[in-house]
């Protein structure tokens, strides 16, 4: 399988105070920090060489996960100053030489349940330079729709209909040939797919429902860690009990 990025650079200001003194991806959730679930899904997907750019406090990472061995997976790291992150895109630069091939992109920070596999293989059918990720979700108007033709006519009226959108997840499929679109400091959604849709290079959209969630807010950090500290608590005097 191919060599998956992890993207850990950056500073998690969005949830402090709690990455004050941690990196944003060794927030603990339960037992374990949010990176090794990350990890965890890439290896069940068959990606077990995997590259960590780090930034901020990127020693704790390094200490915690090691070469990977202990996760089942390979891991080696690409180290940016913390005073001059290099941002999304601009942290692939320095691993231009070790990506040859196809490769996945994910983020450090975010939670998913989506078929990684299946996505990188629909990328590959694609023939595209790029393929992103999106979370379908629908949000519900709080009103009546009406909608009108081409003379303000009324033909038909949606009784609070339910708006979808296309959320970038934050994982990409990418060709080494997207190098020509990176330079330094550059982030994706800002600077590279805009480049690449410039350059009229087609970029591959996979639609997916499955669970994603980007723990960007204090709020989204504090509920998950509780639930998954409760099932953690239930699973482990459940075993104590002899009931597992």
């Amino acid at each position: 399988m191919a060599k998956a990025i992890i993207l850990c650079g950056g500073k998690g200001t969005r949830l402090r105070p709690y990455t004050y003194s941690v990196p944003k991806p060794m927030l603990r959730l339960g037992k374990r920090p949010i990176l090794e679930f990350v990890i965890n899904t890439l290896k069940s997907n068959g990606f077990r060489d995997i590259i960590i750019t780090l930034g901020y406090r990127s020693d704790q990472i390094q200490q915690y996960f090691g070469d990977g061995s202990k996760f089942g997976v390979k891991i080696k790291y690409s180290v940016e100053s913390e005073e001059n992150p290099l941002n999304t895109a601009g942290s692939l630069l320095p691993l231009k030489s070790d990506l040859k091939e196809s490769f996945l992109v994910v983020m450090g920070d975010h939670l998913t349940s989506m078929n990684l596999k299946a996505f990188f293989e629909n990328h590959k059918k694609s023939g595209c330079i790029a393929s992103m990720a999106f979370k379908k979700t629908g949000v519900p108007l709080e009103y009546g729709v009406a909608h009108l033709d081409g003379k303000n006519r009324v033909t038909r009226f949606e009784e609070k209909p339910i708006v979808q959108n296309f959320v970038s997840a934050g994982i990409y499929a990418l060709e080494p040939g997207i190098f020509e679109c990176i330079r330094e400091r550059d982030d994706f959604a800002k600077n590279v797919f805009p480049c690449l849709l410039e350059k009229k290079e087609a970029i591959n959209g996979y639609v997916f429902e499955e669970y994603w969630l980007d723990i960007g807010r204090t709020s989204d950090y504090e509920q998950l860690n509780e639930t998954i500290s409760t099932i953690d608590f239930v699973m482990h005097h459940s075993k104590v009990r002899g009931e597992f």
